[in-house]
C-alpha cells in the first residue's frame, strides 16, 4: 500500500520512521517533507496547507491511506477532503480539531461538561479586557483564541505586561486572524504533563506520557518556543494521577465532543498541570504534539499503523496498543537566534551512534544536508534509566553539528529531581 503523510517536521519524521517497520507499505509520501527524511520517505513539494493540490496528488498516485498531523491542514478539513473522495485518513474532521483550532471553544466545552480547567473569560472588546484584569490576581494568562504555532500564550507577571499583550493581540495583530477573540485565564501552579491519547470516539487509549520543556533558556526561562526537548514517561504522573485523569478529562472529553456532534477520531493530546486541587486542561492538540512524538513513539512497541487503522475503522478497543518499560529523551537542536531571528543554511554533520535523529529544519543541496529552520534536529534516545537516556540522547548532541547550532543542556533535569 501507498501511503501519505502530511506535514514537514521531526513529528513527522518519527512517524514515517515508525510506519516503515509494517511490510504492507510499499512507499510513503510525505508532503512537502524535508531534506532530512529523504532517505525514509518520497518528498512532495505541495504545502500541507494546500488542500486541493493534496487531495489531487492522492487521486493521481493511489494513494491507500492518508496521516494529516499539522493542526493547520487539520483545521481546514484536509481529513474531511481526503475522506470525501473516498481515502481513508488518520486525523479529527474539521468539526473536531475546532478543540485546538479555538482555545475559547475548547474552553467553553470544559465549562458546560465540567472538565476541570483554569478559570476564564473571552474577549474581543480591548477595553472590556483591560477592565477584566485590574482586580485578577498575578500571574495571569493571556492567550490567542487561534492557532499560532505554539506561541499565542504570554503568561504576564505583572498588570502592564497583561495589559500590552492584550493591546497587541487585539489592536496590533500579533498574531493575525488567530489573535482578535483572547481568552484570559488564571495561572495554574503543578508539574507539567502531556499525555497523547488514540481514540476512535468509541474508546481512548493514552499513550506514554511526556514532559516537554517549551522555553528557549534552561531553568525554562525565556521565550516560549515549539518545544525544546522531551522526556518520557514523565515522573510526576503516577498511576493514581492516570486513574483520575481518565475519569476526570479523558473519558469525559471523548464523550462531551460525541455529546456536541464532533466525535473526535485520531490522536487527542491533552497538556496537564498537576495542581493542589487535582490534574487540570491548560490545552488540548488535535494532534501528535512535537516533540512529544519524538519520544513517545520512540517507546511504542506495537505496529502505529495497525493502530491508526483501527482508529479510523472505529474498532481501537480490538487494537494491540502497549508501550516499553523503558526511558526516552529528546533534545531538541536549534539556530542559534530561535525563536526570533536566524540563519540558516549551514551544513549539518550527524552523530555516527545508533540514536535516532529526527530531522525538522533542514534541506537537501548537492547532495548535502544543510540548515533551514529554527527547531532543526531532534536527538532521540532511549535506555533502561532515564538518567541513561539523557546521558545517551546528550552524548549523541555533542557528536552533531552545524554552524551557530544551539541546544538547551537541562532537559530531564526536572524529571531527574523528581526521581531522587
Amino acid at each position: 500500500m501507498k501511503i501519505m503523510v502530511i506535514g514537514s517536521g521531526g513529528r513527522e519524521h518519527a512517524i514515517v520512521k515508525k510506519l516503515l517497520e509494517n511490510d504492507t507499505i510499499e512507499e510513503i509520501f510525505v508532503l512537502p517533507g524535508n531534506g532530512g527524511m529523504a532517505k525514509e520517505a518520497t518528498c512532495i513539494p505541495i504545502k500541507a496547507t494546500d488542500i486541493e493540490k493534496i487531495t489531487e496528488f492522492a487521486a493521481k498516485n493511489d494513494i491507500g491511506f492518508a496521516v494529516v498531523t499539522p493542526d493547520d491542514p487539520l483545521a481546514l478539513g484536509a481529513v474531511d477532503a481526503l475522506e470525501a473522495m473516498g481515502i481513508p485518513a488518520f486525523g479529527p474532521y474539521k468539526a473536531a480539531a475546532e478543540i485546538e483550532s479555538s482555545k475559547a471553544f475548547a474552553k467553553a466545552l470544559m465549562k458546560k461538561y465540567a472538565i476541570p480547567t483554569a478559570a476564564y473569560e473571552v474577549f474581543c472588546d480591548t477595553e472590556a479586557a483591560l477592565e477584566y484584569i485590574k482586580d485578577k490576581p498575578l500571574p495571569i494568562v493571556i492567550k490567542a483564541d487561534g492557532l499560532a504555532l505554539g506561541k499565542g500564550v504570554i503568561i504576564a507577571n505583572t498588570h502592564q505586561k497583561a495589559e500590552n499583550a492584550i493591546i497587541s493581540m487585539l489592536e496590533d495583530g500579533a498574531f493575525g486572524a488567530s489573535g482578535r477573540r483572547i481568552v484570559i485565564e488564571e495561572f495554574l501552579t503543578g508539574p507539567e504533563v502531556s499525555v497523547l491519547t488514540f481514540t476512535d470516539g468509541k474508546t481512548i487509549v493514552p499513550m506514554v506520557s511526556s514532559m516537554d520543556h517549551k522555553r528557549i533558556g534552561e531553568g525554562d526561562t525565556g521565550l516560549n518556543t515549539g518545544g525544546m526537548g522531551t522526556i518520557a514517561p514523565n515522573p510526576y504522573y503516577t498511576e493514581d494521577i492516570a486513574k483520575t485523569c481518565m475519569e476526570t478529562i479523558f473519558l469525559p472529553t471523548m464523550n462531551a465532543m460525541n455529546a456536541e456532534g464532533r466525535p473526535f477520531k485520531g490522536c487527542l493530546y491533552f497538556g496537564l498541570m498537576l495542581t493542589n486541587k487535582g490534574p487540570m486542561v491548560i490545552e488540548y492538540n488535535c494532534r501528535f504534539g512535537d516533540p512529544e512524538t519524538q519520544v513517545v513513539l520512540s517507546l511504542l512497541e506495537t505496529d502505529l499503523f495497525d493502530i491508526m487503522r483501527a482508529v479510523r475503522d472505529e474498532r481501537l478497543s480490538d487494537a494491540d496498543v502497549r508501550f516499553s518499560n523503558k526511558h526516552a529523551c529528546c533534545v531538541i537542536m536549534a539556530s542559534s537566534g530561535y525563536p526570533s531571528k536566524y540563519e540558516s543554511g549551514f551544513e549539518i554533520t550527524l552523530p555516527d551512534s545508533d540514536v535516532n535523529v529526527f530531522i525538522a529544519g533542514a534541506r537537501l543541496d548537492d547532495g548535502k544536508l544543510l540548515t533551514a529552520g529554527g527547531r532543526v534536529l531532534g536527538v532521540t534516545a532511549t535506555a533502561d534509566t532515564l538518567e541513561a537516556a539523557i546521558k545517551k540522547a546528550y552524548d549523541a548532541t555533542e557528536k552533531t553539528h552545524f554552524k551557530n547550532a544551539y541546544f538547551r543542556r537541562d532537559i530531564g533535569s526536572a524529571a531527574l529531581n523528581a526521581l531522587r
